[in-house]
């Protein structure tokens, strides 16, 4: 009785709960296709990517029929970019095009890795992978990049944040016709992980092997319809039914993964819990907040009633696979969940209140739309306060903000798409110029020092 219980609750989360496979992501090594010719390198990139990727969207789709999960997104992550190390940033521009067109080419919708690793300091070849981002998101559709500025074992470099703050306003401004979408397709990281399957954040770090397959399960609904079952109960009763509706997705995730492994050739890596929601009315994390019991997210106790979420969602997920990894949590992006839109809308959440969820959800300020004519140094200052938090708590945060071009503050900017809508919101207008200046590096904290 209890197995044909779990069946029928596994079917009716898949039919009116909105749980699905967000993404299974291919990682590939590209380090055996750097060389000091950028003709030949891109012709070798081209070539592994596809000989590994070629059937993972089909693939991808006989496993959703057959099983009945529906799975969103196939994408591909790479090794960092950077690591090519060329001097001139035309060359990595051309590595930009080269992956473009194989995810193209391969069906999936898109391609991460257009990253580099900067949390200490900048080589002269990462300089011009830096100065090559703006025209390469420009000119592809769907490269993701990012960029690691800090870690807990290294410290946050202040001068790169200076420069991916003019970075962002130059990515806006090159997609300007497009309302600056280029920056959403840009996330800078503290304490980047190389396992990550979510875009615009994947990578496949140096540590991995030459392939993997990464499975990124998403559920917001499924929770917030559980813990509609706990009405008038305390707040422990709440996180046990969380930790059990996480363990019966990490199975279903789990088995995608495995038949993917099997199917494509390529060892199974992580499976990533990360509870990501979509701009459809239901499939929302800001939902399931007030569901326990808040007005709206943004009151007071949203911070904690987060925690518990992300927590809890953890505690379900080790328990039912020990390949549990990525960030697995709870992602808090604005314009990608309906209901933090309208939260924004009524005034109920705040970019400070924000900042404040960002210490205990998976990763940081996500998605979230300023005015145009924000200052390059309230970017940068806005990523050194977020990469503080990583840092100081050891745990992965990350920046993806969009300064729309030709917007200001009371204007929405629609997206479309996964990327949903969002309203241009209010920073702070006092200057943090003079901070962000003065460059040089936040050392690491006191912590760090574990051996």
């Amino acid at each position: 009785m209890t197995i044909y219980s779990d069946i029928q609750e596994t079917i009716r989360m898949l039919d009116k709960e909105k749980l699905d496979i967000r993404t299974i992501t291919m990682g590939i090594s590209l380090l055996d296709c750097f060389t000091d010719d950028i003709n030949i390198t891109v012709k070798k990139i081209y070539d592994k990517i596809y000989a590994y990727s070629s059937k993972l969207v089909d693939t991808g789709e006989d496993i959703a029929k057959e099983y009945g999960i529906p799975i969103i997104n196939k994408r591909i992550a790479v090794t960092p970019i950077a690591l090519a190390a060329f001097s001139k940033a035309e060359d990595y521009i051309k590595i930009a095009s080269t992956l473009d067109k194989c995810a193209n080419d391969v069906g999936v919708n898109f391609i991460g890795g257009y990253s580099a690793l900067v949390h200490k300091d900048i080589t002269k070849s990462e300089h011009a992978f830096l100065d090559s981002i703006p025209k390469a998101l420009k000119v592809t559709k769907r490269v993701c990049s990012s960029v690691n500025v800090g870690s807990t074992k290294a410290g946050i470099n202040l001068d790169a944040i200076k420069l991916i703050g003019s970075t962002i306003k130059q990515i806006a401004f090159e997609t300007k016709d497009e309302d600056s979408i280029g920056c959403a397709k840009f996330v800078v990281f503290a304490n980047a992980v190389e396992d990550n399957p979510f875009m615009a954040g994947a990578f496949h770090g140096v540590g991995e092997g030459e392939a993997v397959i990464n499975v990124g399960v998403s559920g917001p609904g499924t929770i917030k319809a559980a813990i509609e079952k706990c009405k008038g109960e305390p707040i422990n009763e709440i996180c046990e039914m969380i930790k059990r509706t996480a363990f019966k997705i990490t199975r279903a995730g789990q088995l995608v993964g495995n038949e993917a492994s099997k199917r494509l050739g390529v060892p199974f890596g992580i499976l990533d819990l990360s509870l990501a929601p979509t701009p459809e009315i239901g499939d929302s994390v800001a939902l399931i907040l007030e569901e326990m019991g808040l007005e709206k997210c943004g009151a007071h106790g949203t911070t904690a009633a987060l925690a518990l979420l992300t927590d809890a969602v953890k505690k379900g997920g080790i328990m039912a696979s020990s390949y549990v990894g990525g960030l697995s949590g709870a992602f808090i992006p604005v314009s990608e969940d309906a209901e933090m839109i309208a939260c924004v809308n009524c005034g109920a959440l705040s970019f400070d209140k924000l900042e404040a969820m960002t210490s205990v959800c998976s990763v940081g300020l996500d998605m979230i739309a300023v005015p145009g004519d924000t200052p390059d140094t309230t970017i940068s200052a806005i990523i050194a306060d977020e990469a503080s938090i990583g840092v100081i708590n050891n745990k992965t945060t990350a920046v993806r903000i969009i300064p729309v071009y030709g917007k200001k503050l009371g204007d929405i900017v629609k997206f479309g798409g996964l990327l949903g809508e969002a309203p241009i919101m209010k920073l702070n207008d006092y200057s943090s110029k003079n901070f962000i200046n003065r460059g040089g590096r936040i050392p690491a904290p006191v912590h760090s020092f574990k051996n």
